[in-house]
């Protein structure tokens, strides 16, 4: 990590932040409010994170990914619980897992270099030994699915036109790809059928519409299965075992997505569930016996698991509260591996054996030494925007705020634009609320997961209604009784740290500081230098957020760099300088503006780190400079140092 600079005036200094853990004191006229243990930022990020899941061949193990060593690295655990063994031993670039190969113990994972985003796959042999299955040094790789017969795996790469992701099939014997389709028009590769017969491939329109399309691989015929006029999206998500029917999702009988499915002999389209939020996605196990879908239930995943033969819902395993994810099955259907996670819990390893009807937690990723009892959990709540719209956020309340202990707050903003602030764990935001912060999380309009067209809402209109929506979040927190209203801040990264700097600079006197994660500040050059992978939906961007060619007014007013000599209040920037997406030259920029105006200005620099930081220690020293920030600039009482704690 390399720090750029710290600047302020002199009569303000950077607090030191509290490494000490210690118990909280009420306050003086109050002798109810309830004792919280603090924890440092090293304390929380002593929990460990995990990812993927993926049964060894004999249906002995768990192949999965976790971070703790630093950075991701693949583990495998047996399935009976025990001690995890860890498989690669990276300790600059995570490796985030695919699965074992079907018929033996290599492993398949992708890397890439510093959060560059050129990922590669790689085959770890069971001797340790690595290769690169796709070395080609500027081309990007991703994963597509095993062959159903199991003897070849099915990847995309840009390697032929740095614009377009052709689909390859790799023979796990010769490692040899062949090419399956030529991507000449900016398809996305969705669903594959067991037979290798068809391929199932949407194209944006724009980002509330998209077709969709059937490849025969035999006849090389396209065949375009959508026509409609008004904006409906349309995204193919599986075929069927026997191969006679796509399943795919979409929006156009209503607000939310569903499911449904196209016969491919006879071309109807047929309802196949349907629920009160959006559909999120659907598959099947190897063999078919089960079905398992996922419902954006107000920020919630909402896992349903279906018998095929019956229609019947499976009934899930007992375990803690929480959300469960990433459900995946053995390839003989008797096991069943699963997350759960929760605001108050990492996610955890399941898994759960069909025959014996028991359930083992594999994983154990909390840290022992943090209380959950210290934890706060979140809630839903809706508060009324300018225009009397609806707006939904997820409130985090310190446990001894209250009216006699007024607390401040911070907004936090998700990226996006069409993101999500769901319902799980995040260390940052437990860190925060820990040391006496409110975090109001807000899904303002344009967040996906409440209907069409609230997700449209803000179309063209970003850095003005959205931005309207935070303002009346923050008003809605200086409502309650137990907010300082004069020490509300918002925060937030990629398009949340752009809505920091719009709040900054175009409604300079609403937000007492911001912090801002690799958010744009100049959308001209941010949409001019998109990567040349994203062509595919290159147009939608632009009719979302405007043409750099044609709309070039319309994204410099709304471009918080061409306005920075308005912000007034306390920044802090933090950005990696490997970021494809939104160049270090855009924080640079805004950086040196801001400091003109005479106002705080914290600037850190991760030179690993890419769109988001993944490396601990850099979670660590980033996290902890913002709570020294926000204690110095939004708290104003600077902490005291403190003995350190063990971890």
């Amino acid at each position: 990590m390399k720090k750029i600079f710290s600047w302020a005036p002199a009569a303000l200094a950077v607090a030191t932040l509290m490494a000490g853990c210690q118990k909280s004191t009420p306050a003086e006229n109050q002798t109810t409010e309830p004792v919280v243990q603090t924890y440092t930022i090293e304390q929380f990020m002593n929990t460990t994170s995990i990812t993927g899941s993926d049964f060894a061949p004999d249906n002995s193990k768990i192949l999965y990914s976790s971070n703790q060593t630093g950075v991701y690295n693949a583990f495998e655990v047996p399935v009976t619980g025990g001690e995890p063994r860890q498989l690669t031993n990276s300790t600059d670039n995570s490796v985030y897992v695919t699965s074992y190969f079907p018929k033996d113990e290599r492993i398949l994972y992708s890397s890439d270099k510093g959060g560059d985003e050129i990922t590669h796959l790689y085959m770890r042999n069971p001797d340790g030994t690595v290769k690169d299955l796709t070395p080609e040094p500027k081309a990007k790789a991703s994963f597509a699915g095993w062959s159903h017969d199991q003897n070849s795996f099915f990847f995309l790469s840009n390697k032929r036109d740095p614009k377009f992701f052709d689909l390859y099939e790799m023979d796990v014997q010769t490692l040899q790809p062949k090419l399956v389709m030529k991507n000449e028009q900016g398809f996305e590769v969705a669903a594959i059928s067991r037979d290798k017969k068809y391929i199932g491939l949407v194209k944006s329109i724009n980002t509330n519409s998209s077709d969709m399309y059937l490849y025969n691989t035999a006849t090389k015929q396209l065949k375009k299965l959508t026509d409609h006029k008004e904006d409906i999206k349309y995204y193919p998500e599986t075929f069927t075992p026997d191969n006679k029917q796509l399943y795919f999702l979409t929006d156009e009988g209503g607000e939310f997505q569903e499911l449904k499915s196209y016969d491919l002999a006879s071309g109807k389209t047929a309802n196949v569930e349907k629920a009160d939020w959006d559909i999120m996605y659907t598959y099947f196990s190897r063999d078919g016996k089960y079905r398992v879908t996922a419902i954006n239930n107000d920020a919630r995943t909402e896992v349903k698991v279906y018998d095929t033969a019956t229609g019947n819902q499976v009934q899930l395993p007992e375990v803690p509260a929480g959300d469960i994810t990433g459900v995946n099955f053995s390839d003989d259907e008797n096991l069943m591996a699963f997350y759960v996670n929760s605001p108050t819990s990492s996610s955890n390893l399941y898994v759960h054996n069909f025959r014996g009807s028991n359930t083992t937690k594999l994983t154990n990723t909390m840290n022992p030494k943090i209380n959950s009892d210290d934890l706060v959990k979140a809630e839903v709540i809706r508060y009324k925007s300018y225009d009397g719209l609806e707006i939904p956020a997820l409130l985090m309340k310190p446990k001894n705020a209250s009216e006699n202990n007024k607390v401040p707050a911070v907004l936090w903003i998700h990226g996006g634009p069409g993101g999500q602030t769901r319902l799980n764990y995040s260390p940052l935001m437990q860190y925060l609320v820990n040391h006496g912060y409110a975090v109001l999380a807000v899904n303002n309009r344009g967040s996906s997961g409440y209907g069409k067209t609230f997700f449209a809402a803000d179309d063209q209109k970003h850095g003005d209604v959205d931005l309207k929506d935070c303002v009346e979040a923050k008003k809605y927190l200086a409502s309650t009784d137990y907010i300082d209203k004069d020490k509300i801040g918002i925060m937030g990264g990629s398009y949340g740290g752009y809505m920091v700097l719009a709040g900054l600079a175009f409604t300079p006197e609403e937000f007492a500081v911001g912090v801002n994660l690799f958010g744009v500040a100049n959308w001209l050059r941010t949409l001019q230098s998109i990567p040349p992978y994203w062509e595919s939906f290159r147009e939608a961007l632009y009719k979302e957020m405007g043409n750099p060619e044609t709309d070039s007014a319309a994204l410099y007013n709304k471009s918080p760099l061409f306005f920075a000599d308005q912000i007034k209040k306390p920044l802090m920037v933090l950005q990696g300088a490997n970021d494809p997406r939104v160049l270090k030259v855009e924080s640079d920029e805004i950086v040196a503006a801001v400091k003109k105006n005479n106002v705080p200005v914290e600037y850190v620099v991760f030179d690993d780190e890419g769109h988001g930081f993944v490396k601990k220690e850099n979670q660590i020293e980033g996290y902890s400079a913002i709570l020294t920030f926000l204690d110095t600039y939004l708290k104003g009482k600077p902490a005291t140092a403190g003995s350190s704690s063990s971890n």
